[in-house]
């Protein structure tokens, strides 16, 4: 009896403990399945997380390249309109395609494979990091900005010890101890100007040399009570103290100047210097190039109306002087006031082609205009020209020009063909009539500047549109006159024709005697003004009739045409 009930004791308890077993079991199955599915899904955010970040720190790295590109790579040459579009673009491949024209931009030769450009910009940078390097990177010191911007001077005075120094007259003469100082001189900066001079001191003396607004900036005796002192201040003419006072509106002995001062000293034009150099260099316009190579059937774009004038003339029998000028009626353009005055600009952008489509020239520019306030009204009513001259050799050619009002966007653009003549040695020939609207003297001054043919500035008018009260100038060049063996000097008949509907309105001889004209060798000037207070408003033709007596041989130039407003 006693045996039988632990028996089924004994079974009871061992199925409680099944069941117990069971249920644990089941429960430790149960929440080892759930700590795996939590464990997976650790792991699953784990590696989302690790993504994420990799992807982040990945767009950081290429927002950090471009950011770079932008701050460092171009930071001197960029300009305030490209920096804020690029700072505008959302994707990579947007800013790919900024970065490819930005350079196709400034490529002089975007006809070759290589972008000049470039290749020298880079170098100026390893250049500026080898050579300008002091505290800071190369590349960042005023000397290494200038010489990425602009290139290797034309000529460097170089001070690297400073040290004992007789002031030239224009700072002021007298001597002084310096700082280490370099003078950079530019012959020509296009869109800072001619005849630039940059100087550097170092008055830590560092190795890193900052650009001077004044040039005591590098005397190290101008805070030394009576050493180093201009000749001015030594006569007692006027006193150091105002140097120092008044830094760079006072420097270079400029109160009591004794000697005068050279005009790029003043020191308006010392500070203006400055801002034109802080500008980045001058971007070329290959959006007008687009607009000048397309084809446009109708404008897309509000239209700016310009004259176009070529003229020819001869440099040797194979090389032509080929001149092209264009003219914009003042009226046309938008003036805005910058520092004071009104200016309007226009940017000119042209290409020159031969029969084979190959390119022979190419040029581009800022033509700007300002007038004081008060002059404004009366310089609207004038225009404005600007020139190129291109030296090609006989052919036909076509031009392709885009001119753009920077200030209102209004674009022309003029298609024109031309031919430049084979001057044939010993035949009496002659340059294209040039019809001017203004010709002058030089009297003794350089020839230099647009405008100017031999010891003459020649302005031409490119619309040939004249009012009364203006004159009209005729220019033009004849070659391979003979010379009379008895005189030394060439016989000639020369006359000037001016005819309305085929009819003579006006003949004039030519002698020589006007100021003007050149004829004493086998080339002649010739150069004409004519009034024109008697023409009665309409349109009118003029050519010039030559005869060469010693060789027998005349030449009439084809008629050019003229409107008198």
């Amino acid at each position: 009896m006693q045996h039988r009930f632990f028996k089924r004791t004994f079974a009871r308890h061992t199925a409680l403990f099944l069941i117990l077993a069971l249920s644990l079991s089941s429960f430790a199955f149960s929440a080892f399945t759930a700590f795996a599915q939590d464990e997976k899904q650790d792991q699953k955010r784990d590696e989302k997380k690790r993504k994420e970040r990799m992807k982040k720190s990945e767009e950081e790295r290429v927002k950090s390249v471009y950011k770079r590109w932008k701050d460092e790579d171009v930071r001197w040459i960029i300009t305030d309109e490209e920096r804020k579009t690029f700072d505008s673009l959302k994707t990579d491949d947007e800013r790919e395609q900024f970065i490819e024209q930005f350079w196709l931009r400034r490529d002089p030769d975007p006809d070759t494979d290589v972008n000049e450009y470039r290749e020298d910009y880079y170098q100026r940078i390893a250049y500026a990091n080898e050579h300008f390097t002091s505290g800071i990177p190369g590349w960042k010191t005023d000397r290494g900005r200038i010489y990425i911007m602009f290139g290797k001077a034309d000529q460097i005075e170089s001070h690297p010890s400073g040290g004992s120094y007789d002031r030239p007259t224009w700072e002021g003469g007298g001597s002084t101890s310096t700082y280490p100082f370099e003078i950079w001189w530019y012959r020509y900066i296009e869109g800072v100007g001619s005849d630039i001079e940059i100087e550097f001191v170092d008055p830590t003396g560092s190795g890193e040399y900052r650009i001077a607004r004044s040039p005591d900036e590098k005397d190290a005796l101008l805070y030394t009570p009576n050493a180093g002192l201009t000749l001015a201040e030594q006569l007692g003419l006027s006193s150091k103290a105002d140097r120092i006072a008044y830094g760079a509106f006072g420097g270079g002995g400029q109160g009591g100047q004794l000697f005068g001062q050279r005009a790029k000293d003043n020191p308006f034009e010392k500070l203006d210097l400055l801002a034109r150099l802080q500008r980045p260099p001058k971007v070329k316009f290959n959006d007008l190039a687009a607009l000048g190579e397309s084809d446009l059937p109708k404008p897309s774009f509000d239209v700016l109306s310009a004259g176009l004038n070529i003229n020819l003339l001869r440099v040797t029998d194979s090389a032509v002087l080929t001149s092209f000028t264009v003219q914009l009626e003042n009226e046309d353009l938008v003036y805005k006031e910058i520092g004071g005055l009104p200016q309007a600009a226009v940017n000119i952008y042209a290409k020159i082609t031969n029969v084979a489509g190959r390119r022979a020239g190419l040029f581009e520019d800022v033509v700007t205009s300002s007038y004081t306030p008060e002059a404004l009204t009366i310089g609207m009513q004038m225009k404005s020209a600007y020139q190129k001259n291109v030296v090609l050799p006989p052919g036909n050619y076509k031009i392709d020009l885009v001119v753009r009002d920077v200030n209102s966007g209004k674009t022309g653009v003029i298609k024109q063909g031309f031919v430049v003549p084979r001057y044939d040695e010993g035949k009496l020939s002659t340059s294209t009539l040039i019809i001017a609207s203004k010709i002058e003297p030089l009297n003794g001054r350089l020839p230099s500047g647009q405008f100017v043919l031999g010891s003459l500035k020649v302005i031409p008018n490119a619309t040939g549109e004249f009012k009364q009260d203006q004159t009209l100038g005729i220019y033009m060049q004849v070659y391979n006159v003979e010379v009379d063996q008895a005189t030394l000097r060439p016989s000639v008949d020369i006359e000037y024709v001016v005819t309305q509907k085929d009819k003579e309105v006006m003949r004039i001889k030519e002698d020589g005697k006007n100021g003007l004209s050149s004829i004493n060798s086998r080339q002649i000037t010739l150069a004409r003004l004519i009034p024109l207070k008697n023409f009665k408003p309409g349109f009118y033709d003029v050519h010039v009739v030559i005869k060469d007596n010693v060789a027998n041989q005349m030449i009439t130039t084809d008629k050019d045409t003229f409107q008198v407003k």
